[in-house]
């Protein structure tokens, strides 16, 4: 008899709430205006399952290595490896079984993406095992996998990626990671290095000015990019692009449950309204 409960545990150990973050693989086949093209739209769809596949193999072994310090993490000691309901046999098999079968969906699809999933799965392992704990180095890395998610998109269906969406999307992650940390330090208080050893070469005040100049710089890159780029019909949304960033912020400084949880920003009303509202305003405006 199928042990309900075990599959439960073990979709929550693979984090679906994350896989959000394999969307930016759709990026490239939106702004080279291919989101029509079927064959290309089945093959970026592949690419996305691919990446949850792997990002999940990620999130296993991050889980195995943090085993301790996230028994002691108010908001991470009911995670399926840290409150015991997923043995650490299970866990293992189940990593190497998502790492592998990545690794060869993505080598099936495309020899470039092969390599950009390798260097996805050896950033994400030196951060687990070593820049995590390095200032500055953890957010350069969670940042850097942000970008190869999107690039990956490009490399599947053959096309040119704007620079500037490189750099956009980059400055997008840090806003998100320099807020994320912000909100721990608040959060956790005293306790914030035993949960995680790198807060205590950050403070509140490195980290809200981090996120501010991040916060600029998402704006300049943005407003640049629609004036300058072939999709200059952008510029009309450019103060949705604004506001959404604001409430952000907001929530950030006021309630900084969102910025731990990014996943959890649906539950805004403003924040998913207007998102909505702008991603199909921005797929409209490209497409004409």
């Amino acid at each position: 008899m199928v042990n309900m409960a075990k599959i439960k545990d073990i979709i929550k150990l693979l984090r679906p709430n994350q896989w959000y973050k394999n969307l930016l693989i759709f990026i490239a086949i939106i702004f080279s205006k291919n989101l029509l093209n079927l064959s290309y739209l089945k093959i970026t769809f592949q690419g996305f399952v691919m990446l949850i596949i792997i990002s999940s193999a990620n999130y296993i072994f991050n889980d195995l290595v943090d085993l301790k310090k996230d028994i002691l993490n108010p908001e991470k000691k009911d995670r399926p490896i840290a409150s015991g309901k997923i043995s650490k046999k299970l866990a293992i098999i189940l990593f190497l079984s998502f790492l592998v079968i990545g690794l060869i969906s993505a080598y099936k699809i495309s020899l470039d993406l092969f390599y950009i999933v390798l260097g996805i799965v050896l950033i994400s392992t030196l951060y687990t095992l070593l820049l995590k704990n390095i200032v500055f180095a953890d957010l350069l890395a969670i940042s850097s996998n942000f970008v190869l998610r999107a690039v990956s998109g490009a490399v599947i269906i053959d096309v040119f990626i704007s620079p500037w969406l490189v750099i956009g999307i980059f400055f997008f992650a840090l806003f998100l990671v320099t807020g994320k940390r912000y909100s721990e330090l608040n959060y956790l208080n005293k306790n914030a290095t035993k949960h995680r050893i790198v807060l205590k070469d950050y403070s509140k005040d490195i980290t809200l000015s981090l996120f501010n100049i991040f916060m600029a710089s998402l704006f300049i890159v943005f407003a640049l990019y629609s004036f300058s780029s072939e999709h200059k019909l952008l510029i009309w949304i450019i103060p949705l692009f604004m506001y959404l960033i604001l409430r952000y912020y907001q929530l950030i400084i006021k309630d900084g449950e969102i910025a731990r949880n990014p996943e959890k920003a649906v539950k805004d009303p403003c924040l998913l309204i207007g998102g909505l509202i702008f991603i199909i305003l921005s797929i409209i405006l490209i497409m004409l």
